[in-house]
């Protein structure tokens, strides 16, 4: 691994924590509960790479936690690794059934758990890999529609159910098949990449990404932030685009590339359905190009 994994234990015997902590801890960063309910606690503010558990425990066992975890989007893909004192092939059934990856018994190796740990992270990091893959546009390497409706739909559930604001914006590339058809797909591919960069350069928080929408459409998406500061925002990207000066001799509003950009957001005691936001920010950017392109449409 490139990175120290992080590792949760969840054993209520505190002699199993210490020995699964000693055999561990040269090699990542290792997180100690000693019941269920602790675990699920933690894994809310604390994002691990990997859960050894037990299954027999005080409280709710580790078939319950195992059955809580994967419900949780947060959680679903983190690998388990179920730990038991009991060797029965239905108990190891029913866990592997549930979602957990591996099945160690007690007592147990410490060279064998290192090497099951290993592997896991391994498969965990290649899935990891694959996914991110899945989210990327190919062209502008920038996050992809798939992983903007993915995003956009959490978001948007988080600010209904918090009341906070989000803004989201559309973005077009001002007479980008004109671009095309002048200078060829080629040079339109470069302009695109371009613009793609400078536009998720422009994201300084966390929260915030920009996604390419489909064809010369962007889309932003602003968790918390109001209509005031969307259009900050979009201003911000508007001049980063044009200090480009990206030559567009074919364009009928300016000598250079330009960019519309149409914006919605949720204020409080206005709430969108989700796909609303998307359409409302969709009017805006039409009403842009009405208006001459290269400016801002709030709705």
């Amino acid at each position: 691994m490139s990175k120290r994994a992080k590792v949760l234990i969840v054993d209520d015997d505190p002699l199993n924590r210490l020995v699964l902590e000693k055999t561990l801890k040269d090699e990542h960063d290792v997180f100690l509960v000693d019941s269920g309910e602790k675990a699920l606690t933690f894994v809310k503010t604390t994002q691990v790479d990997l859960i050894i558990l037990d299954v027999i425990m005080p409280g709710i066992d580790g078939y319950e936690v195992l059955v809580q975890l994967k419900e949780n989007p947060i959680t679903q893909s983190v690998p388990i690794i179920f730990i038991s004192a009991n060797r029965s092939h239905d108990d190891e059934a029913k866990g592997l059934e549930l979602g957990a990856m591996d099945y160690i018994t007690k007592p147990f190796s410490p060279s064998i758990v290192r090497v099951r740990v290993r592997n896991q992270l391994l498969i965990k990091q290649k899935n990891d890999l694959l996914e991110m893959l899945a989210s990327i546009d190919g062209l502008t390497e920038i996050p992809n529609r798939r992983y903007l409706d993915e995003n956009l739909s959490r978001e948007w559930r988080r600010s209904k159910r918090s009341g906070t604001p989000l803004s989201v914006l559309l973005m077009d590339i001002d007479h980008f098949k004109r671009y095309n058809d002048c200078y060829g797909h080629r040079a339109g591919d470069e302009c695109l990449k371009e613009v793609a960069q400078v536009l998720a350069a422009q994201c300084e928080r966390g929260s915030d990404f920009i996604a390419r929408y489909g064809g010369e459409e962007f889309a932003a998406v602003l968790p918390g932030v109001g209509k005031a500061d969307a259009i900050e925002f979009a201003n911000k990207i508007r001049s980063a685009v044009n200090a480009l000066d990206i030559e567009h001799k074919a364009s009928l509003n300016a000598d250079h590339i330009t960019i519309s950009i149409g914006i919605a957001t949720t204020e409080s005691g206005q709430i969108y359905a989700e796909q609303a936001l998307l359409e409302e920010a969709d009017l805006g950017l039409y009403a842009a190009k009405d208006e001459g392109r290269d400016r801002i449409i709030a709705r």
